[in-house]
């Protein structure tokens, strides 16, 4: 052990500056690994929550043409047509809306910074500056 602290201590100052730069390189790519990773899976978070947001609408615009004209036309035989239409819209619009109401707060609520990434490059700038002094 006390053979490693002095070959440790006859290192050249070169020598040291040659290995922080090394590890800095290694960790400045590790950290680059880190948000790109960290980056990908907010994408495929984004993607998905885009894809209940089109879902939304097209299940909002399938129940539209789907349904309406079955349901106005039963229920014009107890009631004016005109009411049975509104009435008819009216619940497929509160159901397409709710569908894309939640779509849309979930993008919103989303956080896209890449805070793993962003806690860790402060840490290793931490490291970076102790092993400087």
């Amino acid at each position: 052990m006390a053979q490693q602290i002095m070959q440790r201590e006859e290192r050249s100052i070169g020598d040291l500056f040659s290995e922080l730069a090394t590890e800095t390189s290694t960790l400045i790519r590790q950290e680059m690994a880190l948000a790109q990773t960290e980056m990908t899976q907010k994408a495929t978070k984004a993607g998905k929550n885009v894809g209940y947001l089109a879902v939304g609408g097209a299940v909002g615009y399938a129940g539209l043409l789907a349904i309406v004209a079955g349901v106005i036309m039963g229920l014009s035989y107890l009631m004016p047509a005109w009411i049975a239409a509104l009435l008819v819209g009216a619940v497929i619009a509160i159901a397409s809306y709710v569908l894309i109401s939640s779509g849309l707060t979930a993008l919103k609520n989303m956080e896209v910074k890449p805070t793993a990434t962003v806690e860790t490059i402060k840490e290793d700038a931490q490291w970076l500056k102790n092993q400087v002094t």
